[in-house]
């Protein structure tokens, strides 16, 4: 029996076209997601520098928070660059392979951004639930035993939902109903059946978002009950949970929102589901590295005293 893609083309070039019913107002897009770009860049790029050059700062727990930057720092230039162009010289175009590569990069990225909020959330409980053996746990030869096995996870299983998407047919349109090469707005252009898309992209997130989550509250939870049983002595050391609990929180309250728009699209405007998507991406890329910048009194005293620094020695000259 043959299908549709037997008979029609399958297209190998599309279109993404995000915030399309904006119609003229695009190009207004370009100064907010270009301001948060730089944001993202510069915040980012200055807290690697201050955790890579302080000696003070080389402990497992700002080495994380440097990974995360690295992270949010690359995240970003996978998409939002083409998606600038997009706005203001309207260049829409993308192949199908510059699409999947887009979606591997952006979909990996992603998990890994998980997987460091796991690691961070197990760093708390060594430090403050085992502080005695907190050095031995949390030695590199342990550390890399823990973070290899997650990080081969997320590279099969986003591999694997990009092979999957990669080897469909296209023949039902060729544009993208998003400002990148997001994963289900590409299935949705398939002809044929897709389920095992979809039930391969729920495990993967079930694998990675969800199995994560668990692990991370399940932290937390242990982390505060030992609290509270020790009364004020482990304040102190809790202070140090609280940026990333509020980076968690943000993260996954973004990714949630993102999610049920997708599922509940037809009773939203598309600009409003583009917009929740990008967000989903670019926002934490920003407020991850102010958050830990300002709530972290280490790297926060280290920022202040680099600025301080240099502007004395701009008064001198």
């Amino acid at each position: 029996m043959q299908t549709l893609s037997d008979n029609v083309s399958s297209h190998h070039h599309f279109v993404l076209g995000g915030f399309n019913d904006l119609g003229a107002l695009r190009p207004v897009l370009f100064l907010p997601f270009f301001v948060m770009l730089v944001v993202s860049l510069v915040a980012n790029s200055l807290l690697l520098y201050v955790i890579m050059s302080q000696k003070s700062l080389h402990s497992p727990m700002y080495l994380l928070i440097a990974a995360m930057a690295c992270v949010d720092l690359g995240l970003p230039l996978f998409f939002v660059p083409n998606m600038l162009l997009n706005f203001l010289f309207d260049w829409r175009g993308i192949s199908l392979i510059g699409c999947l590569v887009q979606m591997f990069s952006v979909h990996f990225l992603g998990a890994l951004q998980s997987t460091l909020l796991l690691c961070m959330a197990v760093d708390r409980y060594f430090a403050i639930c085992t502080p005695l053996y907190y050095h031995k746990r949390t030695s590199v030869p342990r550390f890399l035993c823990f973070v290899i096995p997650l990080v081969v996870r997320n590279v099969l299983m986003v591999s694997l939902v990009v092979i999957l998407a990669g080897n469909l047919s296209f023949c039902l349109s060729n544009v993208i109903g998003h400002c990148f090469c997001e994963h289900m707005a590409l299935v949705e252009l398939a002809c044929g059946n897709t389920a095992a898309n979809s039930i391969v992209g729920l495990i993967s997130v079930s694998l990675i978002a969800v199995v994560d989550f668990f692990f991370i509250i399940t932290s937390y939870v242990v982390i505060f009950s030992s609290v509270m049983r020790s009364g004020t002595s482990g304040v102190k050391a809790l202070h140090t949970c609280v940026t990333h609990i509020v980076v968690m929180a943000v993260s996954l309250t973004i990714v949630l929102t993102a999610f049920l728009s997708y599922r509940i699209r037809n009773s939203l405007p598309a600009s409003v589901r583009n917009f929740l998507s990008v967000m989903y991406l670019l926002f934490p890329s920003c407020f991850n590295p102010i958050i830990y910048g300002v709530r972290t009194s280490e790297i926060r005293r280290h920022i202040v005293n680099m600025l301080t620094l240099r502007r004395c020695v701009a008064d001198l000259s």
